[in-house]
């Protein structure tokens, strides 16, 4: 088995059409056409079955293809790891962050981080299926709330953190130091739409209580948020993480029990992901910066 045979095999699966396989390529159709009739004779069984003009994947092409995946991201990692040993402290960097306030973490890194490896081309990826892309290979590690149930995946706990009822400081709840859930259920609420996971971790909270909270205003925009509660439109439900980015004066926090809402942030990345030299100081400084937030819980 060779790696070309194994190139030429993903390149069908991908088009599911020989000719336009071959084309991509840069082979003829002759050859991609022997080349996968010798890889089916050394596995011993069809990878695909040709009915007329349609192709389709074998169960046993399936089975190749995912170990496929598997070996061309170790090649990938391996090449990566081997180019780092010749250009230190060069390179690329893609971190992935869960859509909203880690976001807003990750992106106020960017010029600490890029003062201090300049040569280092980053980039920021904001989106809801965060995960999904580490495990696809489009970013080289994400910052998400875990765990993560996905054996192809290795966590990096990084801290655990409240979340809090954010009020203005004129409201007339404004200096409780506790507060029921049931008790602030009615209140206009001001919270992220239901795709993001914060508000969806709120609501399961409040549906396991049999509370309903119907939010007056929803809002992708915590800049928005923090405003509208600032100008006693409404309260909301946010992180210690949010909290800390905007450290807003006017705005009081109180701690929610019965019940309290916990979540836990850490760093997640494919088991076969080379950890190169960027990835693991971009990690070392969110470990530092949430530690100057106080976010970590003491040890136990």
């Amino acid at each position: 088995m060779e790696i070309r045979q194994l190139e030429y095999f993903m390149a069908v699966c991908k088009t599911l059409h020989f000719t336009r396989a071959s084309e991509e390529l840069g082979v003829t159709q002759p050859t991609l056409s022997h080349q996968i009739k010798a890889l089916e004779d050394e596995m011993g069984t069809l990878l695909f079955d040709r009915i007329g003009k349609k192709t389709a994947i074998t169960e046993a092409g399936f089975i190749l293809l995912k170990h496929c995946h598997t070996i061309f991201n170790s090649m990938v990692s391996a090449r990566e790891e081997i180019q780092e040993l010749q250009t230190m402290k060069q390179g690329s960097l893609t971190v992935g962050a869960l859509t909203g306030e880690l976001n807003q973490l990750v992106s106020q890194l960017l010029l600490e981080f890029h003062d201090n490896y300049p040569n280092i081309k980053i980039t920021i990826v904001s989106s809801d299926d965060i995960v999904e892309r580490a495990l696809q290979n489009e970013i080289d590690f994400a910052l998400t709330i875990v765990p993560v149930h996905d054996e192809r995946m290795t966590t990096v706990p990084l801290y655990e953190e409240e979340l809090y009822l954010a009020i203005s400081k004129h409201h007339p709840l404004a200096h409780n130091a506790a507060v029921h859930l049931d008790e602030i259920a009615h209140l206009p609420f001001i919270l992220f739409p239901k795709y993001y996971k914060c508000r969806q971790q709120i609501d399961a909270a409040c549906s396991l209580q049999g509370i309903s909270i119907a939010p007056l205003i929803e809002t992708d925009s915590p800049e928005a948020i923090i405003c509208l509660i600032e100008n006693q439109a409404g309260v909301s439900i946010l992180s210690r993480t949010l909290l800390n980015i905007w450290n807003n004066e006017h705005i009081n926090i109180i701690k929610i029990e019965n019940p309290s809402f916990h979540r836990q942030i850490g760093v997640v990345h494919h088991k076969e992901k080379y950890m190169g030299y960027a990835a693991r100081e971009f990690i070392d400084l969110l470990k530092k910066t949430t530690e100057a937030y106080h976010l970590l819980l003491p040890s136990t």
